[in-house]
């Protein structure tokens, strides 16, 4: 496998070197026999700074009592912040990667402006995704689900800050291709054995039923040396295989560990709509790391010796507002079932006794005059590849409708972006009292959401894709 890929990398450069010279250089104009003017040449850059934690300060991803507290101990492997800059023309767009369990909107919007001052991009074109390892603290309010860690946030977002700044330093000319493939055994939807996969979903597929997307896209950057070749790629799986009390970005180190000594390429991850689905093929509930490795990681090297040249065009960003609806109703009832009784509020979708009596002393006199919950949705255009950023644990289904309904041939589906909050499930999840759809909402402490508040934010996002290729 190593040396096959190899020397697809190595004709690929050739010929991507043949291609980009001869678009790039001038051509005749038949009608006047003049040069045309050359297309602007993308740049790429990447910057990677590491962020292993200190011993001693809280994880986030499972829940604790207090004086029980997850924290770190050890270090199961280092973890990082990534910075891909791409820049075509007068554009220039910075998609970010962090081993964190989740990055809250004030840390985000903190992280931009600081960046755009120090770089000259705009802060609107910057994107900071998280990966959600459950190995990694939490910088956003979780209730009993890890504290923030105020100093270690503070360094984590000047580092955030270098790494933007040295991809924009790192900028050279690159070829892209994007490289795709089905992946067997990676993933599971984990609330249900009744799925179907993305091969079986269609123009008729609905959210009736639960879905599962297997499909890894690999995006590989080809650069001149001394640049190194970059490679980022999108997957959706929780990162949730280990919960003991070791740091780490749980199975994409573990992926990246076994590229990296096999063909000496540092894969960046970016995560999907996983908020139905857990890695591993689903013998073990929450993911077992080898199997998940094994089957991600040959995968990852399909797609690249599969990969094929886009040709890029354009590069276009867009961000806008959007409302998620509260379902302020069932929230009024939550409230009422406390004030009534609070002994029937100790288990289940309560969580225990000392976690209600927590949300209830936040919410009991929250406001009600608001009806939404604001988030930013952001497109990206790279040539015929899109990009929707958005902050939610996106239901699987949701993922593969925008993903169906985007009016350009590839779209990657990034989750966790530019804030956090929580599940965006199906009409279903409500109906059974899910997790997802019942608890979550207490953990980050805002009401719930409406049953089909998905269905909604994912018609905004393919309604902002369509704008932005317009």
């Amino acid at each position: 496998m190593g040396h096959e890929m190899d020397t697809s990398l190595r004709r690929r450069e050739f010929l991507g070197s043949v291609l980009s010279a001869g678009a790039a250089g001038l051509t005749l104009s038949a009608a006047h026999g003049r040069a045309a003017p050359a297309r602007p040449e993308l740049l790429v850059g990447e910057g990677v700074v590491d962020i292993t934690p200190p011993l001693g300060i809280e994880l986030g991803g499972f829940h604790r009592q207090p004086g029980n507290e997850r924290r770190v101990k050890g270090i199961r492997q280092p973890t990082a912040v990534r910075a891909l800059i791409l820049s075509l023309g007068e554009t220039q767009v910075a998609v970010c990667s962090l081993d964190i369990a989740t990055v809250g909107q004030e840390m985000a919007t903190r992280i931009r402006q600081q960046a755009a001052a120090q770089t000259g991009i705009p802060a609107s074109n910057i994107r900071l995704c998280a990966t959600h390892t459950h190995s990694m603290p939490a910088f956003s309010f979780l209730r009993q689900w890890g504290a923030l860690p105020v100093e270690y946030m503070a360094v984590v977002e000047a580092r955030m800050v270098e790494a933007i700044k040295q991809a924009k330093a790192d900028l050279a000319p690159a070829e892209v291709l994007l490289g795709k493939t089905d992946v067997t055994g990676g993933n599971h939807n984990r609330t249900t054995k009744q799925f179907k996969t993305s091969p079986q979903f269609t123009a008729d597929s609905t959210d009736a039923e639960r879905w599962l997307d297997t499909t890894l896209h690999a995006l590989c950057f080809h650069r001149a040396a001394p640049k190194r070749n970059l490679l980022w790629y999108h997957f959706s799986a929780h990162a949730v295989c280990f919960a003991d009390d070791l740091a780490g970005p749980d199975w994409p180190g573990m992926v990246a560990e076994r590229i990296r000594d096999k063909h000496q390429l540092e894969p960046s991850f970016l995560q999907g709509h996983s908020g139905d689905v857990n890695p591993g093929d689903g013998r073990d509930w929450r993911g077992e790391a080898n199997q998940t490795t094994a089957a991600i990681a040959p995968a990852l090297e399909r797609a690249i010796n599969d990969a094929t040249p886009l040709a890029v065009d354009r590069l276009r960003s867009a961000s806008e507002s959007f409302q998620v609806p509260y379902d302020l109703e069932r929230f009024k009832s939550w409230l009422e079932a406390y004030r009534s009784d609070p002994d029937k509020c100790r288990s289940g979708p309560w969580v225990d006794a000392g976690f209600a009596a927590d949300w209830y002393q936040g919410n009991g006199q929250r406001d009600l005059t608001q009806p939404h919950l604001p988030i930013t949705l952001s497109a990206l255009q790279l040539g015929p590849l899109a990009m929707i950023f958005h902050p939610a644990e996106l239901y699987s289904y949701y993922g593969l409708v925008i993903a169906r309904e985007s009016p350009l041939p590839h779209t990657l589906v990034v989750g966790y972006t530019d804030g956090i909050i929580g599940y965006l499930a199906d009409p279903r999840a409500y109906e059974a009292g899910e997790y997802s759809a019942i608890t979550v909402p207490k953990i980050l402490d805002y009401p719930p959401f409406t049953p089909t508040a998905a269905r909604q934010t994912a018609a905004a996002a393919v309604d902002l894709l369509r704008r932005t290729v317009a």
